[in-house]
């Protein structure tokens, strides 16, 4: 995978800082897409520092023209994109009763149609190659919405919805170009810190709570085992599959009970504090937010993915074991 060239949109922070870091360290060629240049900056110094050569391109995704001319920009300096990875992506805690329309604009322009504008620049390189790969970063909110935040959950199913149509249509032009959808979990970003919020406390994610890198790792998974669509962590699947199995009804009642103090941290929120929603918020922010202390390292479910091959193999040895003592004990009159 040396000398790939990769695309990395809401690279300056968070999942998208810790999984251009990734790519750095197999010898990528990285284009760096954000809003912030502080960010942005910082990053491409990061990745440099570790012997990788960045782009840094200040974008605002929500802007169709600029993040072709970010994609003119990549190729020109490094040659076909092999990997365009879709990241980018605002929110707003507010009861609906608050929001306002300019807010659901903003939110569904980053974060989902940024999303259509990357894949929408990059299938326009890649499906003429017949080669690529497009990654969308995706949540466990893109199967079922959680009090407020209506915004952020709407444009993860919109993204869902989209992809489910990419693929078929792929699959219908018997195209090589490849699609994976990575749902997370709860994960360790400064989001919590620059999110637009009307709650009376900090946000925080949902526990449990991963660092940016296992998404990082995650998002390098999927590519490498060619999987379309892949949850990240017990945690999402519990949501995913309890928005399959669960009536309704008593969902919806157990998010109205636990979902409100599970965003909310015990500190007060910060009455004058500074948003990202409408511009970025200046200074380098790094891949990790302030919950280091309660954040996992590793992740069971990731580990178990990525070694199915080997762990389908010792169950059956095991279960091939079996069966030859069970063998051995009749043949001998042990049983």
């Amino acid at each position: 995978m040396n000398n790939e060239v990769v695309v990395i949109t809401g690279a300056s922070a968070g999942v998208g800082r810790a999984t251009a870091r990734a790519f750095a360290r197999r010898g990528a060629r990285i284009g760096l897409l954000a809003r912030g240049r502080d960010g942005l900056d910082a990053t491409r110094r990061e990745l440099e520092d570790m012997g990788a050569e960045a782009l840094a391109l200040p974008t605002d995704v929500a802007d169709a023209d600029q993040v072709e001319r970010a994609a003119e920009e990549v190729e020109r300096a490094f040659g076909p994109i092999d990997v365009w990875i879709n990241n980018a992506m605002v929110t707003v805690y507010s009861p609906i009763l608050e929001m306002k329309p300019a807010e659901y604009r903003r939110v569904t322009e980053v974060t989902y149609l940024g999303y259509v504008h990357g894949t929408l620049s990059a299938l326009r390189r890649m499906h003429p190659r017949d080669r690529g790969v497009i990654v969308q970063v995706g949540s466990g909110l893109a199967h079922r919405g959680i009090p407020l935040q209506s915004a952020y959950c709407a444009a993860k199913h919109a993204i869902k919805g989209f992809t489910d149509s990419l693929l078929a249509e792929l699959h219908h032009d018997e195209s090589h170009v490849r699609v994976a959808m990575v749902d997370l979990p709860a994960i360790n970003t400064p989001q919590f810190d620059w999110a637009r919020s009307r709650m009376p406390r900090r946000p925080q994610p949902v526990p449990p709570i991963l660092q940016p890198e296992v998404a990082a790792e995650a998002i390098l998974s999927a590519i490498d085992q060619r999987r379309a669509r892949s949850w990240l962590d017990f945690s999402t699947a519990k949501l995913i599959l309890a928005d399959r199995v669960v009536p309704a009804s008593l969902l919806d009642r157990y998010l109205a009970k636990n979902a409100y103090d599970g965003q909310q941290s015990d500190e007060p929120a910060e009455p004058h504090a500074r948003d990202n929603l409408d511009s970025p918020v200046p200074g380098d922010h790094g891949a990790r937010g302030r919950f280091d202390a309660s954040a996992r390292r590793r992740s069971a479910q990731l580990w178990m993915s990525q070694h199915r091959a080997g762990l389908a193999a010792m169950v059956l040895g095991v279960g091939l074991l079996g069966g030859l003592v069970a063998m051995r004990i009749r043949a001998n009159g042990w049983a």
